[in-house]
């Protein structure tokens, strides 16, 4: 197996990029310009898993970003993508179209436990590797003024499920049980296993 020096990560998240650069990954950068459709990549599909959900996503994010890599004409490195979502039973939370979407969103984990669950895969070539990371999250109650006043911040826009653990949510979250790093966009634990497959010191 190739000695790998970097890898690229083609995620626009910056909590991510800071999570792999915490475990000593360098890294580049390889994002879609505006010619490509990246939201489309993230449409549910009917009847849908969240599980089933979110690797399918992170695939075709992965498909993309290689395709992107060979179109460049980059030096040849692993590819890193990965995708998150929230789920309530198996109702499929993802990022609210607008602050009312946002708001109905809050209202409705607010007391209650859900899942964060997040893909990561590593690919170059035909090789693909991927992993899953499941986690549990549970709320106190929070009133919905309060959740207004979060709403009316700007917090939840570009966030699955409307919240970032790493935000002033984090007060009104009583239990977790699982992967914090998972819940904030990116798995360490299993993306440093992914990353070892493929030669990289972490």
């Amino acid at each position: 197996m190739p000695a790998y020096e970097f890898i690229y990560l083609a995620s626009q998240s910056p909590r991510r990029r800071q999570l792999l650069e915490q475990i000593g990954v360098r890294l580049e950068l390889l994002l879609p310009t505006a010619e490509e459709d990246a939201e489309a990549l993230e449409a549910v599909l009917p009847g849908e898993r969240p599980e089933a959900y979110v690797q399918r996503v992170t695939q075709l994010k992965l498909d993309a970003a290689l395709a992107r890599l060979e179109r460049r004409g980059l030096p040849p490195a692993p590819v890193l993508c990965s995708d998150t979502t929230v789920a309530v039973d198996d109702d499929i939370l993802g990022k609210p179209a607008d602050a009312a979407d946002a708001l109905a969103t809050l209202v409705r984990l607010a007391g209650r436990r859900h899942r964060v669950i997040t893909a990561v895969a590593v690919g170059l070539g035909e090789r693909r590797d991927a992993r899953l990371s499941v986690s549990e999250v549970e709320f106190a109650p929070v009133s919905k003024e309060r959740l207004q006043r979060y709403v009316e911040g700007g917090q939840p826009f570009g966030k699955a499920g409307s919240y970032a653990i790493q935000s002033e949510a984090a007060v009104w979250i009583s239990h977790i049980a699982g992967s914090y790093s998972g819940i904030m966009g990116l798995p360490l634990f299993e993306t440093a296993q992914l990353l070892e497959q493929w030669g990289l010191r972490v």
